[in-house]
């Protein structure tokens, strides 16, 4: 395994950024780029020279900044194979493996939020880059996938050992939290996290990353199959998807 290191920063009103440096090859990628400016800074400040581009999915505030920073860094470019995404070199799809700075990453499709997203899994750092489809007490709208597709995707992201890092695309947590106290108020650990949260937004510290464990035990999006929060629903004999969905919706119109 070799040691990679991990930059976070923001960008936009919301948006994180992160770029992760290879020492022992000098390689550096950004994951997703919704704006060019900040993630030029954050590679002047860490003196790290661009090489690669992980794209998540199409959405502006992921991939605004993805031209120009090619042409200034020469970059090549990963991601879904959609047209609606320029500057691509090298497209994947879920299932797809290969190689950045001497680690594996694993590719994971994850549709809902749009059909081409997907999801960098670093496996042996435990880490995975989740874009728009997992956040911490949250989940992504679903802009052009369903209910039980995005299930299905969260389904996978479930799967991955417990002590894996999650790095999102926004800062969403509060909110986040706040809403799943409606569905999920019995539960002691999401309300000692909430506290938190509120303490780390309030002293304007980032709230991610996460890790796959906390959001098992405070993420009502992946707790469709608690008997608490499906008794609190009314849906105890529901589905899984079924659940997932109406918490969904509850979001949706919160």
């Amino acid at each position: 395994m070799t040691d990679l290191q991990f930059h976070q920063f923001t960008s936009r009103s919301d948006n994180y950024c992160v770029l992760v440096h290879s020492p022992g090859t000098g390689e550096t990628v950004s994951i997703d780029v919704p704006e060019a400016a900040p993630v030029d800074a954050a590679l002047s400040e860490k003196g790290w020279n661009l090489t690669h581009i992980f794209i998540t999915h199409h959405h502006g505030d992921h991939v605004e900044g993805v031209a120009e920073l090619k042409r200034k860094y020469g970059a090549q470019v990963t991601g879904p194979d959609n047209p609606k995404i320029e500057d691509i070199d090298i497209h994947v799809t879920g299932g797809n493996s290969f190689e950045f700075g001497g680690s594996s990453v694993d590719v994971i499709a994850t549709p809902g939020h749009t059909l081409d997203m997907l999801n960098y899994h670093f496996p042996e750092q435990k880490v995975v880059f989740t874009g728009d489809t997992l956040f911490a007490m949250g989940c992504g709208r679903l802009f052009e996938g369903d209910a039980e597709m995005m299930w299905e995707s969260l389904e996978k992201l479930m799967q991955l050992p417990a002590d894996t890092a999650i790095y999102c695309g926004h800062e969403y947590t509060l909110a986040n939290g706040k809403f799943a106290l409606t569905v999920d108020g019995n539960n002691e650990k999401l309300k000692a996290r909430v506290a938190e949260v509120e303490k780390l937004r309030q002293a304007g510290k980032p709230t991610l990353p996460t890790t796959l464990e906390l959001e098992l035990e405070t993420n009502p999006f992946l707790r469709a199959r608690d008997d608490g929060i499906r008794a609190n629903l009314g849906m105890q004999d529901a589905s899984a998807a079924e659940v997932f969905a109406e918490i969904r919706a509850r979001k949706d119109r919160s």
